[in-house]
């Protein structure tokens, strides 16, 4: 269990430090249904397309798991 735990720390980890060229490259947070808007000066970015679409395929690596 603990594996699981440092692995998904892990994960979030390398994606945040990336997360930049990632959206550059394979386009998540830019897809339809995700939300982007500044109020007040600052951004605000909602990517529930995104968040749907990666909880489908961590569901279905664990699946073949």
């Amino acid at each position: 269990m603990l594996k699981w735990v440092v692995v998904i720390v892990l994960l979030v980890l390398v994606t945040g430090l990336f997360r930049e060229r990632l959206a550059r490259t394979v386009r998540l947070g830019r897809l339809p249904g995700d939300l982007s808007f500044t109020f007040r000066g600052r951004a605000y970015h909602f990517p529930f397309t995104s968040t749907v679409l990666l909880s489908l395929l961590a569901w279905l690596a664990l699946q073949v798991l």
